[in-house]
Order: C-alpha cells, then sequence, then structure tokens
C-alpha cells in the first residue's frame, strides 16, 4: 500500500532541518556567484543549476517548515499556476507583453519550458516567506507584499535573461528606465500573476501546513532572496553590463529594507 504524504517521515533532528535548507542556500550563492565569470555552455549549465538549487531550496523549506502536505502544495500549485500563465502568455501575449523562448532552454510543455516553473518555484516560496514575516496578521497586505516581492526579483532578473538569449521581446518598449529590453507590460503581468499566485499560495499553505508554529526559521530562502537580488545587482552592475536592472534593483531593495527594519524596532519595544 502506498503511503500517505502525511505519513512520509521528515527529519527530527532540529539541526538537521536547518542545515539542510541553509546547505542548499549556501550552493545556490555559490553557484550564482559563478554565473558572471563564466559563458556559453558553461553558463547555461550554471543557469540550470541556480534554478534546480533555488526550486529544491523552496520545496524542501516548505516541507521542513510547514510539513510535508504544504510543501508539496508549494510544488503543485506554483507548477501549476505558472504553466498556466506562461502558455496563455506565449499564445495570446497577455498578461505580460509577446516573447518568445529560445531552444537553449530544452523541452517545454505547452510550449513553456521546464526550466521556467522551476525558476517560478524559485522565486515564490521566499518571495511569500519575506511577505508573511512583515505582515503576519493581515493578508491583503501579506499578499501585496508577497506580489511586489515576486514582480521586484524579475525586474532584476529579467534582462540578464535576455542578455543571455534565454527569452526575447518582440517590442520591448516602453520600459523601466535604464532597462530598454524589457517592457513595463512585463512588470505589470508580473505583479498580476504575482497577485494571483500569492494568493493562492496563502489560503493553501494556511490549510495544509502542519499546526502550530513553523518548525525552522526563514533564513535560508531570505539568504537566497537577498543574495540573488542584491547579489544579482551587484553582478550586473561590476560583470554583466547591466548599470539599468542594478540601480533597479538596490532602488527596490528599499522599501522592503525600510519595512524590515521598521518591524525590528517595533519588536524590541
Amino acid at each position: 500500500m502506498i503511503p500517505s504524504i502525511a505519513a512520509i517521515p521528515l527529519p527530527r533532528d532540529l539541526t538537521v532541518r536547518r542545515l539542510v535548507p541553509l546547505a542548499l542556500a549556501l550552493a545556490l550563492v555559490g553557484t550564482a556567484i559563478a554565473y558572471p565569470l563564466t559563458d556559453g555552455g558553461t553558463r547555461n549549465a550554471v543557469s540550470w543549476a541556480i534554478v534546480l538549487l533555488g526550486a529544491t531550496l523552496s520545496v524542501v523549506h516548505a516541507s521542513l517548515s510547514r510539513g510535508l502536505r504544504a510543501g508539496v502544495t508549494v510544488l503543485l500549485l506554483v507548477g501549476a499556476v505558472s504553466v498556466a500563465f506562461e502558455s496563455v502568455g506565449l499564445a495570446t501575449g497577455y498578461p505580460y507583453g509577446s516573447y518568445t523562448y529560445s531552444d537553449t532552454l530544452g523541452p517545454t510543455l505547452l510550449g513553456v519550458p521546464f526550466l521556467v516553473p522551476l525558476a517560478w518555484l524559485m522565486m515564490a516560496w521566499p518571495s511569500w516567506l519575506l511577505a508573511e514575516h512583515l505582515a503576519p496578521r493581515r493578508r491583503p497586505v501579506r499578499i501585496a507584499w508577497a506580489a511586489g516581492i515576486f514582480a521586484a526579483w524579475d525586474v532584476v532578473l529579467d534582462p540578464q535573461m535576455v542578455q543571455a538569449g534565454y527569452w526575447t521581446w518582440a517590442d520591448p518598449s516602453p520600459g523601466l528606465p535604464g532597462i530598454d529590453t524589457v517592457p513595463l507590460t512585463n512588470l505589470a503581468g508580473w505583479l498580476f500573476a504575482g497577485a494571483v499566485l500569492m494568493t493562492l499560495l496563502d489560503l493553501l499553505v494556511a490549510r495544509t501546513r502542519h499546526p502550530g508554529p513553523s518548525r525552522i526559521g526563514p533564513a535560508a530562502p531570505f539568504l537566497a532572496l537577498g543574495w540573488m537580488t542584491l547579489g544579482g545587482a551587484l553582478a550586473h552592475a561590476g560583470w554583466l553590463g547591466l548599470p539599468g536592472s542594478a540601480a533597479w534593483g538596490a532602488v527596490l531593495a528599499v522599501p522592503v529594507l525600510l519595512a524590515l527594519a521598521a518591524r525590528h524596532r517595533r519588536e524590541r519595544r
């Protein structure tokens, strides 16, 4: 008989629970550091490694912190929503604008490369966790934060992926000042898709998680999120020749950092 999801054992030792996500996050950071130092086929392999590590970190952390049912929910939900939005986007141009994927990204499902849902997974869970930390008791505010963080991450990531030749925009103007390869419609589409995804994620994680507080903290996903945005901005400015997205990464980090500082002050009172 196949055991139920709830019956599959997870590591009981608290140290193991903490170390596994942290090891994945550190591996992700190390691999991301290698990205601007490589090119060609090696850079493509590094891109795959970054996304696979990030997606694995999200599922593992969700499972170890909220329970295995929550981890499986995160995996299935983000996979389904990402393929739905991306396949519609490819076919119609909505909600992001018209774009095409390169064959470099490999096998596809409904025209969507397998790497893309994994990238959504890498981005979605840390974004939701940070929003939960900023607004633990107010669902609408939490969802708004999560969707905004999710979209801001893409502001930094998308120009890098276009530069690598992974996808191309049919009409990249108008774009954000300093970014002439990605249209503003993409940002609007990410905010909309993020709002839908984060609403579903917020509702379903609440229903499938184990009772009580999280078993481990969010340090590992926060490390991944911080490095992939602020570290990515540094790489854009210093090595990849993308000063516009580097500047936007720094600018968009400011409200998050201010909110984190304000929460820290409130907790110390």
